[in-house]
């Protein structure tokens, strides 16, 4: 009964969501601190005889607010159920054959690739686990696909070496640049779309804004991107995103500052954590996202994670080539991040 099409996909593996046991969840990247308390005040307001209708398919208010946010105009604006949801639209509407991206980096972009039969060109990591710009300069895909920063590793290009990649794939290749960690300590590439017609840039609300259970993303690009994009929605839902998701969206960017204090506050958390575990011994790559990938240098990537789950904190562990050694973990709050640090260093 199952087509061979669903049979030769090997699904993406989302991080562990436990119904049971208590731990400090340091496994999915999900903001520790709470939205906007003006999120609060439109959910005790919303009037329920809204969702008797369908949402605007065109999400003409949210489209506004995410333009004006960044200085673009609306057209140049898509949103979607989750970046997930707006990557996969990306994918479909702009590789025809293959798309190049880094390996390791966000493990759905192979999944996307077996569903849309794209064939896939992963450019390996450098040796410190950092993007090899030269071979993205040399790549012969028909497109690009790069997550800045990088998942899980958190490495980052500037703007200036992801230029660099998108003048060099021309103006016929589009290359997406996923930006779902951008706001914590990265520099966004949204200013160079003016520049580059062949430029979408995806970003989330799940992360900096602490919306993961909203599932809102969004991508910047020229006008002929963006209406692919609106192509490609119209061809599988019309309706993605429900209607309080768009008014939650306009609220979250109305109260950016205090998505901007939240991030702030988990840089000095990952940049204090940081220090802590190098001076343990273990080897942390350098990282822009909300998130350090470690490794601890007696135990493998596996066993720290078993370990430090048997003790009630969840990290995420990969268990794929070049990632073994190492574990990712999420910023949490400082009295959690202090909890984690006493369990791993007598670990």
């Amino acid at each position: 009964m199952i087509s061979r099409r669903l049979r030769g996909i090997t699904p993406y593996v989302p991080g562990e969501q436990p119904t049971e046991g208590r731990y400090i969840k340091l496994n999915t990247n999900e903001n520790p601190y709470p939205p906007s308390p003006r999120i609060a005040e439109l959910l005790a307001t919303y009037d329920i005889e809204t969702l008797r209708r369908y949402p605007d398919p065109t999400f003409t208010a949210l489209r506004r607010a995410v333009a004006d946010h960044h200085a673009l105009r609306p057209e140049c604006v898509f949103a979607g159920n989750g970046s997930d949801e707006v990557l996969s639209f990306a994918f479909f509407s702009f590789f025809d054959r293959s798309v190049a991206f880094p390996d390791p980096s966000y493990s759905f972009y192979p999944v996307y690739c077996d569903f849309y039969a794209i064939e896939s060109q992963p450019i390996p990591l450098d040796e410190s686990l950092e993007v090899d710009l030269a071979a993205f300069a040399a790549v012969a895909a028909d497109g690009i696909a790069i997550a800045n920063p990088n998942s899980p590793t958190g490495t980052y290009l500037d703007r200036r070496q992801i230029e660099s990649i998108v003048s060099s794939a021309g103006p016929d290749r589009v290359v997406v640049v996923d930006e779902a960690y951008i706001e914590f300590g990265g520099e966004s590439c949204v200013p160079l779309i003016d520049k580059f017609d062949n430029l979408l840039v995806v970003q989330t609300f799940s992360k900096s804004a602490s919306l993961a259970g909203l599932r809102l993303g969004v991508a910047l690009g020229c006008e002929e991107l963006i209406s692919s994009l609106f192509r490609a929605k119209d061809a599988f839902n019309s309706y993605p995103v429900h209607d309080l998701a768009q008014r939650i969206g306009v609220v979250a960017l109305e109260e950016w500052n205090h998505t901007r204090a939240s991030c702030d506050r988990i840089i000095t958390t990952r940049e204090r954590v940081s220090s802590s575990l190098a001076s343990m011994g273990f080897r942390v790559l350098p990282s822009k996202a909300n998130f350090l990938f470690a490794s601890h240098g007696r135990l493998r990537g596996g066993e720290l994670y078993r370990t430090l789950r048997e003790r009630g904190i969840l990290v995420r562990y990969f268990d794929s080539p070049r990632l073994t050694d190492f574990v990712r973990v999420t910023m949490g709050t400082d009295d959690e991040m202090d909890s984690f640090l006493e369990e791993a260093s007598s670990a």
